[in-house]
């Protein structure tokens, strides 16, 4: 009998207790969320960040749960990692240390994880310090400074509490990959997005009964809410399958090979990387115009505006760029190609070598291309019902990408655990017949 149902985790103890360590480490993280860093007045801030709620603040504070709001001690979330991630695998194209370092195997990956846990470190430094500074220049739009008592203490305070916060963060993101189910980093910004939905939710309810927002208008943005998850999904699991036919070889006295399977090219390769770059660069603009009175940055932010058509096309156009540039850092057409010619593998109707690196290469492109309209699509036409008609920034198409992508991996290991457990039960009643 399948196993299948939430009866099947009695069964299954290793998978509840998995569940539990995930939980119970989410629930940690969010109970760092509300632990302040000292010396600032948080509803001061509070009122600074209603009032720049469409600039980077906007976005990383979705991306730290609501921490860079209350300025916990999580408040710099799990960004610096990421972009320590990012920064070492794109040094991997230019530096031959670190190219050869992802060759090596687990060795070398675990160089690599020591390699940007560093960088984590120097980044989350950096941040802090600019955090800090940044604060005591901060006011209310009521003019109450959002520091109490500015000066190197509270500078040195806030750089040590968030580097404490972001590094334990990293930990505690470890500890879930290893000990729970799924990508521990991907679960703490899929916490963070969720945590936010209900006062998203409750916004819109008060929009409502304001009169901003009317009924058939919020039935509207639903059924469409709907349509665009059914989508994301849809193209989250798009692949375009190549075949791959191996030739019968003799290996001492058993013959080997003369399978066919297919290499999966999935029309995504790059994820939610491109919309959160893009978004970073574009809102630049207005989160520096939100630190200086200045009249000429003010109108040249004004042009990227999400509701701008310069903001959207520039937008679009810095998604496609990343999607390009992205996957073609994950993904290796010439080293596949290799890999296929050693083991005795050929694409049906392609030489072996450098016409199979070509013909990848040339698949992969065309397919790159629909994936990165399609991301365009998600994250800018939410973005226009935001603008146009006030709907939470929660609903945005880059928040949807993560917890629809976040949510499917998380799904898909819990299936392949419970399929792995059953097949071993199988494999041991078999034994078991087999003995007597």
């Amino acid at each position: 009998m399948a196993l299948s149902g939430v009866d099947n985790l009695s069964r299954l103890p290793e998978l509840k207790k998995k569940l539990f360590w995930t939980f119970l480490l989410l629930a940690v993280y969010r109970i760092g969320i509300h632990i302040p860093v000292p010396g600032v007045d948080s509803s001061a801030l509070a009122d600074f960040f209603e009032s720049v709620s469409n600039t980077l603040f906007g976005l990383f504070d979705m991306f730290s749960g609501g921490g860079l709001r209350n300025l916990s001690i999580f408040a710099l979330g799990i960004m610096p990692y990421i972009s320590a991630s990012i920064i070492v695998q794109l040094l991997g194209v230019v530096s031959p240390t670190i190219k050869r370092l992802q060759e090596e195997g687990a060795q070398g990956r675990k160089k690599i994880t020591q390699y940007t846990r560093y960088g984590t470190v120097l980044i989350t430094l950096v941040q802090g310090f600019g955090i800090a500074v940044g604060l005591e220049s901060m006011t209310s739009p009521t003019g109450a400074p959002v520091v109490l008592h500015a000066g190197w203490a509270f500078r040195g305070i806030t750089i040590l509490t968030l580097t404490a916060g972001t590094v334990f963060l990293m930990w505690l993101g470890e500890q879930m990959t290893e000990k729970g189910i799924g990508n521990g980093i991907s679960m703490i910004i899929f916490a963070g997005i969720v945590a936010g939905l209900p006062s998203a939710i409750f916004n819109t309810v008060r929009l409502m009964q304001a009169g901003e927002i009317t009924l058939f208008l919020l039935l509207f943005v639903m059924v469409f809410m709907i349509a665009i998850l059914a989508f994301i999904v849809y193209m989250e699991r798009g692949q375009r399958r190549i075949p791959i036919h191996y030739a019968k070889r003799m290996m001492g006295r058993k013959m080997m090979g003369g399978q066919t399977t297919h290499l999966p090219l999935r029309i995504n390769t790059a994820g939610v990387i491109p919309p959160i770059f893009a978004s970073s660069i574009l809102m630049f603009p207005a989160t520096l115009a939100s630190f200086s009175n200045n009249e000429i940055l003010s109108k040249f932010s004004a042009y990227f505006a999400p509701s701008s058509v310069v903001y959207n096309i520039v937008y679009i156009a810095l998604i496609i760029f990343f999607c390009y540039f992205y996957t073609a850092i994950m993904f290796d057409p010439k080293g596949i190609s290799e890999n296929i010619q050693k083991q005795g593998g050929f694409i049906p109707g392609i030489r072996p070598g450098t016409r199979t690196r070509e013909y990848i290469d040339r698949v992969l492109t065309r397919i790159t291309l629909w994936g990165s309209l399609y991301v365009a699509a998600i994250c800018v036409l939410p973005m226009i019902l935001i603008a146009q008609f006030n709907v939470p920034f929660y609903f945005g198409g880059t928040a949807l990408l993560i917890v629809v992508g976040v949510a499917m991996d998380f799904m898909g290991k819990i299936e392949s655990y419970m399929i792995s457990r059953q097949y071993e039960g199988l494999m041991g009643k078999g034994s078991k017949i087999k003995g007597r």
